[in-house]
Parts: structure tokens; sequence; C-alpha cells
């Protein structure tokens, strides 16, 4: 079997074929000139993934949290997005809820402030060894919520959880270890953890043709970079090669932007409530047509640098995504009227 495109080629091979969703010309343009307003901004670095996330670690400083070292907080990083998958609720009205340090927490927050809640437990919850053979019920202690309503799908985090904990163990017992095989090359990572650590092969077939998408493999390289950056070491080459990370969040905002349209049958289909499989035709367009309007912003936008400030562009994908996923979240309310897709599975 032929190897799958990879995720950049694998959107525009989606775009040039979807059915039920498509990238909008001018809608691209319109996002691309507010990103240019935004250049000099701090929200357009790899510092806006901490500005995102303000559970994110940062390595050697105490900001109030927890003062991590550099390999807890790579660890952190990693145990995090293997487990950073399908968070939304059955009934909006019964949301899983952490709260920490006076803060309640929903959706993928809630497993950032569970994790960080461990660690000031006391729980090992970044170590390896005891997180590559924990049992589901020490799990289910960890991610517990502060209501009735449990984060979803613990059997399959339990499972990603620890099989990428014994891949650490087989590869030097901690990810920044792992990872350094990779050669500080952006690719090279994404393929590296690919290869070895089955719940990140986020692929499908479209068209006849495999195709993949990577979300957690590249989220992972890019929450590294921000991690590495924040100390200064963000020198990593090959992140251009990243895309965005086409989830469930970041497709709304998208079209409420103007840059995606989904077509009526799908629009409905959404606001049915109906459930997309993972692999669904629907759900890879939704997906793949991310990826490539996010490409085409980004050349856009480097296009405007270029042109009117005769400077190079150094805002890559991943940084739009940065900017793009609280956006979403920021502006909820208004885009409450394009409605998210559905898909129970551990790709995103």
């Amino acid at each position: 079997m032929d190897p799958p495109l990879f995720p950049r080629e694998s959107g525009r091979f989606i775009a040039e074929r979807s059915q039920d969703v498509f990238v909008e010309e001018e809608g691209v343009q319109k996002v691309a000139e507010m990103l240019y307003d935004l250049r000099y901004s701090d929200e357009l670095t790899a510092d806006g993934w901490k500005k995102a996330n303000p559970l994110a670690p940062a390595p050697t400083s105490d900001q109030g949290i927890l003062c991590f070292s550099l390999l807890q907080a790579l660890n952190w990083v990693f145990v995090v997005d293997t487990m950073n998958f399908s968070f939304w609720p059955e009934k909006e009205s019964e949301q899983c809820e952490v709260t920490y340090k006076g803060t309640t927490y929903t959706g993928y927050m809630t497993l950032c402030a569970a994790i960080t809640r461990a660690m000031e437990e006391g729980i090992p919850i970044t170590d390896p060894k005891y997180f590559s053979q924990m049992s589901v019920e020490e799990l289910g202690h960890v991610l517990r919520s502060d209501n009735k309503t449990a984060m979803p799908m613990l059997q399959e985090r339990h499972q990603a959880l620890t099989e990428g904990g014994r891949v650490l163990l087989d590869h030097g017992g901690s990810f920044r270890s792992f990872i350094s095989k990779a050669e500080n090359d952006g690719r090279k990572m994404v393929e590296l953890i690919v290869e070895k650590i089955p719940s990140y092969r986020d692929e499908a077939t479209y068209e006849g043709r495999r195709i993949s998408l990577y979300k957690r493999a590249q989220i992972l390289v890019a929450d590294f970079w921000g991690v590495m950056a924040a100390r200064g070491e963000g020198d990593i080459t090959n992140m251009d090669w990243l895309t965005m990370f086409a989830d469930y969040r970041v497709p709304q905002a998208l079209v409420y932007l103007g840059a995606l349209r989904y077509s009526d049958a799908l629009m409905q289909a959404l606001k049915n409530g109906e459930l997309l499989s993972s692999g669904d035709r629907r759900e890879v367009e939704i997906r793949g047509c991310s990826i490539c309007s996010v490409e085409l912003i980004k050349e856009r936008l480097c296009k405007l640098v270029q042109e009117r400030d005769g400077q190079t562009c150094s805002v890559n994908s991943a940084i739009i995504d940065f900017y793009l996923w609280p956006y979403a979240k920021q502006h909820h309310k208004e885009m409450a009227h394009i409605p998210i897709h559905h898909t129970r599975c551990i790709y995103y």
C-alpha cells in the first residue's frame, strides 16, 4: 500500500475534490488582512501558545502554578497531547468540569487542569515509568470531574497514554530523549511520532487515496517548540512544514470568518446533530479543507508582508492555529449559529 499523502498535500487533494466543504478566496484574503494587522503582536509568535493556555508549563519559572523542570514540562506536554481528543459533551448542559486554583475549566482545559492538579497532589503523572503502567482506575482518579459528567473515552485515553509511555521508556525514558532522535527538525519529529506511536496515526482514505491529517502529532511538535521557545531555544528547523491542527473548533472559526463554506446539506446535517464517524467523507472534507484554507491564508499573509513591508514573513501555519483556536473560544457566542462537527475518536 502506498504511504499516505502528508497533511499539506492531503489538504490540497481533498479541497480539489470536495463535495460539501469549499475554500472561499474572499474569506481567505479577509483573514490574511486581519492577521496582517496583528503581525507585530505576540499573538502571532510561538509565545502565543503559552498565552492561549495559562496552564501550559513555563519551565524554570514559577508563574503561581507549579515550577517545572524542562524534562517535566516536556513530559507534561506529551501526556496532555497524547490524551488531547474528544472533549465535546453529549449534552451542552452536561460538561465535564475541573476546578484548579479557583478557576473552573471545561473542554480541553479540563485535561490540562487535571494533569497539573495531579502533579500538585504528588502523583508522578509526568513520569513515563508511572504512566506507562498506571491502571484505568488510577487515570480515572487523575481525570476526575468536579461534577457527575466524566471526561469521555477514559479507556481510550488510558490505552493511548500507557502505550505512549512504553514508547518513551524504549527511547531514553523521557519525551525529550525520544524527540531528540529527530534532530531538531519539525518534519522528522512528526514522522518519528507517527512511526513509533500508533495512537497518533491520524489517517484516512479519500477518493481512493490514503491521506493524513496528523492533528495530534503536529500539535505535539508545536507544543514542544512552544516550551523550547519560552527558554530561548526555539530554533527548530522545518516548522513551516507543519499545517494547522485539524480539529472541530478551528473549522468553525474559518466558516465564521468566511474562509470556509459548508454546503446547505452539510450545514443542515450538523444543525440536526448528526454524528460524523472518523473517516466519513464529510468529516475528512471539513478537516482537509481547513488545512488547505490555512495554507492559503499563510501564503496571502506572507505576500502582504512582502509587498507592503518589504520583509520576509515568519508566521507559519502552527502560529495561525495558535491564534484561531483561542479566537474561536473567545467568540463562541457570536459563532454559535455555526455548528461544530461531532466525531468521537482518538485523533482530535
